[in-house]
């Protein structure tokens, strides 16, 4: 989905995803996304992946979740709702998600980073739903460089070359500074969808609502016969 090849002489529609792998509203949109382009016959979209991150000061090991979110929430029946309102949306698009996995609330500086040098390889949305897949249904820590690694092996990216990456500064402020820059240009929010550079698409939409918003680009896109 990152490189599709243009189909009929039609121009690809630059589709620019902003996102952060411990956004549960980013998997349901994100997955909805993906499965209404996989079943697209001639998807017209070239999808470029960008970082935002909900919660940029969080310390580098990340913190406890439990903790953070009742703080965040304001106490554990508040954490409760939001919890099965998150459950309940992903349940109707049938997505799995495990809150009760999930222990650490992680600084997702370099799982960013993991996104953009999957860029190079065409393989932006691999590794972001990967990301998706380890902390959401799995309950893995997304920060620790093992599992970003395995990660990027699964994608079909050199593991080796990204444990060495991660153990430096690698392109750690550029990141840092597009998800800054995201926040500037007015993005309060995610998922948050930019087609064409342009027009903006907010909010987990469900599968139907990207399958026909897919076909009407392309039908606006496609050149007269």
């Amino acid at each position: 989905m990152d490189r599709p090849e243009p189909s009929g002489g039609r121009p690809m529609t630059r589709l620019d995803i902003f996102s952060d792998p411990v956004c549960p509203w980013c998997l349901i949109g994100a997955t909805n996304l993906v499965r209404a382009l996989a079943d697209a016959p001639d998807q017209p979209f070239e999808v470029t992946w960008h970082p935002y991150q909900l919660n940029p000061d969080l310390p580098p090991e990340g913190t406890d979740r439990g903790q953070y979110l009742t703080e965040k929430f304001g106490g554990l029946e508040n954490v409760d709702r939001v919890h099965a309102r998150v459950e309940a949306a992903a349940r109707e698009a049938g997505i799995p998600i495990a809150f009760d996995r999930i222990t650490r609330m992680p600084n997702t500086l370099d799982a960013h980073r993991l996104i953009h040098w999957a860029a190079a390889e065409g393989a932006q949305t691999r590794v972001a739903m990967a990301l998706f897949a380890r902390y959401f249904g799995a309950g893995e820590d997304i920060s620790d460089p093992v599992v970003l690694a395995n990660v990027a092996g699964e994608a079909g990216l050199d593991p080796a070359a990204i444990t060495r990456l991660l153990a430096g500064d690698a392109d750690r402020e550029a990141v840092a500074r597009e998800a800054d820059d995201a926040r500037r240009a007015g993005i309060t929010g995610v998922p948050a969808f930019i087609v064409a550079g342009q027009y903006a698409v907010t909010g987990a939409q469900s599968q139907a609502f990207w399958t026909d918003f897919a076909r009407e680009v392309a039908a606006a896109t496609t050149p007269p016969t």
